[in-house]
């Protein structure tokens, strides 16, 4: 008899690299899913993140675009549980629910996903992306969808994305002494509780070693990690690191939304209107709604966050 397999979309992803190397372990303590083939899905299996991840005890590493994945290739492949970290491409939609109407054809019976901002997941949000996975979620928690259990996790914006511009700063003004303008996404004052990636990931990989799914089942749960940060607050870390005050902050700066439609959309004619509506994303959190006072309890019972905006800022600076 075959046993039943993972499947993990965007193994070598940011929240996907964390699931595989931590779901091999805890599978090994559960009394239903020991013996469960993991298969982490990548579009390289030559890469360095693919190539070490194929050397975990249960994980085969199997090269595939998750868009084209049919209900056959479910069925062939076995595949019980799944792990989903979609694109936010405007085209989301279309693709991911492809995905999961061929899960609940194939008879898949559990699927955890990642979806963003919870304050922001609603079908009145400016931001294109988050409006599509309130559609998401909306489309697995119909009727007709009942027999296909889920997760949802809605996690916080990465650390990495937040603290990036203030190791970049740091980095600059020790090579060249010279200050360049710091700009963060994040306000003045507002609080956010900006989480780890890796950490998400860990979440994502207890709930799918659960024995019993169900009490997960249908669930939202809201991701933030262990401290609350402000941007004045980066700018006090940034001070400590190069021994000056910063003489030019930018607060609540978007302008890499700029750069990113240059380099990913202007020449796929995607509406420039669809992608520049990122720029409202970090409304929310500006506005104070994104502190860690929104965590949902379960998850600081499954794995609390640990990994702090200081932790963070730490490691992009010795990358």
């Amino acid at each position: 008899m075959t046993l039943p397999s993972i499947l993990i979309v965007g193994a070598t992803g940011n929240t996907g690299r964390a699931v595989t190397q931590t779901l091999p372990k805890l599978l090994q303590s559960s009394s239903t899913l020991l013996g469960n083939r993991i298969i982490a899905l990548t579009r390289s299996s030559n890469s360095p993140v693919a190539q070490k991840l194929a050397k975990l005890p249960g994980v085969e590493v199997i090269e595939q675009n998750w868009v084209d994945i049919t209900a056959d290739w479910l069925r062939e492949h076995h595949v019980a549980r799944a792990f989903i970290a979609s694109h936010n491409g405007p085209n989301q939609f279309a693709e991911e629910s492809t995905f999961y109407l061929n899960a609940l054809d194939a008879g898949v019976k559990y699927v955890v996903r990642i979806s963003t901002t919870a304050a922001n997941v609603r079908p009145d949000c400016p931001a294109y992306y988050a409006r599509q996975h309130w559609a998401i979620e909306s489309l697995l928690g119909s009727p007709e969808f009942s027999n296909l259990q889920w997760t949802s996790l809605q996690p916080n914006v990465f650390s990495p994305l937040i603290m990036a511009p203030a190791a970049e700063f740091i980095k600059g003004y020790r090579k060249t002494g010279k200050q360049s303008i710091l700009r963060l996404l994040l306000s003045e004052d507002a609080p956010v509780g900006i989480i780890d990636p890796d950490e998400v990931g860990v979440i994502a990989a207890h709930l799918l070693s659960q024995d019993d799914t169900s009490v997960h089942n249908q669930a939202k749960y809201v991701l933030n990690g262990p401290e609350d940060i402000n941007g004045k607050q980066i700018v006090d870390m940034v001070e400590q690191y190069i021994g000056a005050p910063v003489k030019d902050v930018s607060y609540k700066d978007v302008s890499f939304i700029d750069m990113l439609y240059e380099d990913q959309y202007a020449a796929t004619k995607q509406s420039k209107n669809v992608i520049y509506s990122i720029k409202r994303a970090p409304e929310t959190a500006w506005e104070g709604k994104c502190s860690i006072s929104t965590t949902s309890k379960e998850i600081l019972k499954l794995a609390a966050p640990k990994r702090t905006p200081a932790d963070s800022l730490k490691t992009l600076l010795e990358e």
